[in-house]
């Protein structure tokens, strides 16, 4: 079937829809809504089929955009799910979660809005699920080696199918009572319904990876269990920690981390509970950080009927366009974004930065005390923020959610038994060549190594490691290997 090549200039971009709020905010679905398969064929159309395709560069899984855009605007999807799973394993995971790095690298995005990258990866695996054309792929034969993987979000995932593919016993720990990590319990369900990953979980444990869970590794399973139960070890354990906020009032009942609020949520999602123990209903909400986290928390607060929320972000805004100077294409821009989250209903609080709690005679926060900040560069080139005279203000807050990044993994118990080194600075589990920690046959990828990040680099990190461990057991490995261990999103 033939296809226009000038489709880039026939066809504007069509971005996702969303649901209206007032009825998104009654519920906890799906917030985005694909489009129909005639929207995505002219999507699609749109790719230039580029001799140098920087979406590739953007994207750390090297997905083969160009090809599946080509195989989707000819209408053939069957081959096109085969393109996407060369590279991905879990493309609807990033189609619902990855906020597409690959799309400003479109050529497109020179001088134009770039193609719906995300939008058609999603539209491709869900047409898949709906026919059919996922299927398990259980290794033809066994090797007799054993890996057991300590964590089960994406990057562990990632790994264990891919060793399970290449013929591995694979076991994999989760401390959680479920499957999934933060898929299962940090990403909200109007983002992410967990009936998406049940679905690919029951793809791997068909393709012979065992699940074990409840098992919190360095108490309930010691490192000595690990080595002398499994041939290889990997880590996938994620970057828990939370980074505190050390301020005057910090003690006062109400204020709570992001990760201890957001999981509740998904138990009550999941049946698990009628109410959650933290929760926004009827208070006056503050959020403290910009990023990811901090919109699901929104986005969570409203659904759970706060009374307002304010987000205090001591950055400043970002412009609503790029400067081309300092920030040219193909990089990511570093534009002002909103989340639906934000549609909803939030304060921003820009270059703003809390400086003291304050409570009631119960000893329950009800205020915080605020300045505006001006963000300065120090001789040592770190970022200083600086109090500006007389922009003090309080601001009713009866529900404080810390969602100021993570320093680091919460392992260090399991990882003291394996005698895994840690970076000093980063709080990572550090790394040798080839994916190998400092201990011979212990592995680690994902935010354990890299530091809290994106799912698709978690992803690439699994299958990465998955190769190198594969390498490790058999002398030699056929196993893709996108990433190095050292790569960085930029």
């Amino acid at each position: 079937m033939a296809t226009d090549p000038w489709g880039f200039l026939h066809h504007q971009r069509v971005d996702f829809h969303t649901r209206p709020i007032a009825e998104r905010l009654r519920d906890w679905r799906f917030v985005l809504e694909p489009p129909a398969p005639e929207v995505v064929r002219s999507q699609a159309e749109r790719c230039m089929d580029c001799g140098v395709a920087f979406c590739h560069a953007g994207c750390p899984l090297g997905n083969l955009i160009p090809e599946w855009n080509d195989r989707i605007a000819r209408d053939d999807w069957r081959s096109a799910i085969e393109s996407l799973h060369a590279t991905n394993n879990f493309p609807e995971f990033t189609g619902w979660l990855c906020p597409a790095p690959c799309e400003p690298a479109c050529v497109l995005a020179i001088n134009s809005e770039p193609v719906t990258i995300k939008q058609i990866e999603l539209s491709i695996i869900e047409r898949a699920w709906t026919e059919g054309w996922v299927s398990p792929r259980p290794a033809p034969t066994h090797t007799g080696k054993r890996v057991g993987i300590v964590g089960s979000g994406p990057a562990g995932l990632a790994a264990a199918q891919q060793l399970a593919r290449a013929g591995h016993d694979v076991t994999v720990f989760e401390r959680d009572d479920r499957i999934g990590g933060l898929l299962r319990y940090g990403i909200p369900d109007f983002k992410l319904e967990k009936w998406v990953v049940d679905r690919r979980l029951a793809q791997l444990a068909t393709e012979g990876v065992r699940y074990e869970t409840g098992v919190n590794a360095g108490f309930d399973l010691t490192g000595d269990d690990l080595r002398r139960s499994f041939d290889a070890v990997i880590l996938a354990t994620g970057a828990h920690l939370p980074r505190e906020v050390g301020l005057p009032g910090r003690h006062l009942a109400g204020i709570h981390q992001a990760m201890s609020y957001l999981p509740m949520a998904n138990h009550v999602q999941a049946g698990d509970l009628d109410l959650p123990a933290i929760t926004a209903a009827g208070r006056h909400v503050v959020i403290i950080g910009g990023g990811d986290t901090a919109a699901d928390c929104l986005g969570t607060a409203n659904r759970q009927g706060a009374l307002d929320v304010h987000q205090l972000d001591h950055n400043p805004r970002f412009p609503q366009q790029r400067n081309e100077t300092v920030n040219p294409w193909p990089q990511v821009p570093r534009v002002h974004k909103s989340s639906p989250a934000h549609e909803e209903g939030v304060v921003e609080g820009w270059s703003r930065e809390a400086v003291e709690f304050l409570g009631d005679e119960r000893g329950r926060v009800q205020a915080i005390r605020l300045v505006t900040v001006e963000r300065r560069q120090r001789a040592d080139g770190r970022r200083a923020f600086v109090p500006v005279s007389g922009s003090e203000e309080e601001i009713p807050a009866e529900l404080v959610l810390l969602a100021a990044g993570f320093t680091g993994t919460d392992v260090l118990t399991l990882l003291d038994q394996l005698r895994v080194a840690v970076d000093p600075d980063l709080g990572t589990i550090a790394l040798g060549a080839n994916w190998e920690t400092s201990t011979p046959g212990v592995f680690a990828c994902g935010d354990a190594q890299r530091g809290a990040s994106l799912i698709v680099w978690a992803i690439a990190d699994g299958r990465a490691c998955a190769a190198a461990v594969d390498g490790y057991l058999t002398g030699h490995s056929h196993l893709p290997a996108p990433v190095t261990p050292f790569s960085r999103p930029m």
